[in-house]
């Protein structure tokens, strides 16, 4: 563990210059004490460490110091190479950037872990486009990660529905979510999200933008996506699930907060072991794509609409295995299947009885 901690403080005084005792301390979450050790060790060691005292000083390295990653674990050897894998590296024109990093990287490795890069090859390996997707990178993907390293502010040429429009955007950083690339850039007083694959023109200027020093990219993707799939559930329904249905739903839903809320906020299951839930959906046509998929574990309860096209569906689908079995030999009673009633429950009749209705059940 020790080991280890001498590694990170030469790394880290390697990368930064000099630091004080106090920020290698939060750094590596020790004690400032344990920081005056180790720097200690490291001068016995001969690591040219040196002190610089005053209000501007701190621990530095001796001017050209370099360390050689003879520290590096075989699984910490093997993770560099991992993130270097070849996709969304190369959409960006930076494979020539990654290859001559490893081939550095490597020369610095010792013997006994340089064949990281081939064990990583040959066990894993990056596809990220969904199915049936293009796997080209967007024309101007190029352009605009050259201009996200620079801080370049960008003019952008944007297809919006039929039209084209302009815009003068600071480039913070690119998000590749399921195969699809995305810029986000500074327009005026806030953020946007542009698909890449829309952009149509990219005029980089020479102005350099100040970068906000507190956005937090993996933050903002996460609050926007989010955002985003909630406002496109404007519409709702109300199944009742069996345990089956209630397993295959997790599935099913786009947006994993929408069955982890609904879940939560469900009563206990009923007689049967089903739950009545209350979904955020798009629409009623999409949640009908996406429930009948379900069957007969899956029970609309409301609205009054989607209730009537599962009850259709399931007519539809009863006539049509009933002359099945007729067909294959006589009447559909003799093969197992008997009418099923799908319209409203006879006065009297208690829900789901033996006439097979689908109405809720009646209220305890």
């Amino acid at each position: 563990m020790r080991a280890s901690r001498l590694i990170s403080v030469v790394l880290l005084l390697q990368s930064r210059g000099t630091m004080t005792a106090a920020e290698l301390a939060r750094e590596l979450e020790v004690s400032e004490r344990t920081v005056y050790r180790d720097v200690l060790a490291l001068s016995a060691a001969g690591v040219p460490v040196y002190a610089d005292r005053g209000r501007a000083g701190g621990y530095r390295l001796l001017g050209g110091y370099r360390t050689r990653l003879t520290g590096l674990t075989r699984d910490e050897a093997e993770a560099l190479f991992l993130a270097g894998l070849p996709g969304p590296a190369g959409d960006m024109g930076l494979a020539d950037a990654v290859a001559a990093a490893e081939l550095k990287v490597l020369a610095a490795l010792p013997p006994s872990l340089r064949d990281a890069p081939a064990r990583t090859g040959q066990r894993f390996h990056l596809d990220v486009p969904g199915w049936f997707r293009e796997s080209a990178p967007p024309p101007r993907l190029a352009e605009l990660a050259g201009a996200v390293w620079r801080d370049r502010v960008v003019e952008l040429r944007y297809r919006r529905g039929e039209r084209e429009v302009t815009r003068t955007v600071q480039p913070y950083g690119l998000v590749l979510k399921s195969g699809v690339w995305y810029l986000v850039g500074r327009v005026g007083d806030g953020y946007r999200t542009y698909r890449v694959d829309r952009v149509v023109g990219v005029a980089v200027a020479e102005e350099v933008f100040d970068r906000d020093a507190g956005f937090d990219l993996g933050a903002y993707w996460r609050a926007q996506a989010e955002a985003f799939l909630r406002e496109l559930l404007r519409a709702e329904v109300t199944v009742r699930l069996s345990p089956a249905g209630l397993r295959a739903l997790r599935h099913l839903v786009d947006a994993p907060f929408v069955y982890d809320e609904a879940v939560a906020a469900a009563d206990a299951p009923d007689g049967q072991g089903r739950k009545v839930l209350r979904l955020p959906v798009e629409s009623v046509a999409v949640a009908y794509t996406q429930l009948l998929a379900l069957g007969p574990e899956v029970e609309v309860l409301d609205p009054p609409e989607l209730r009537a096209r599962f009850a259709e569906a399931t007519r539809r689908a009863a006539a049509l295995y009933a002359e099945a079995a007729t067909a294959a030999g006589g009447p559909a009673e003799a093969n197992g299947l008997r009418p099923v009633h799908l319209g409203p429950a006879p006065a009297g009749a208690a829900a789901g009885g033996a006439g097979g209705s689908l109405s809720p059940p009646a209220a305890p």
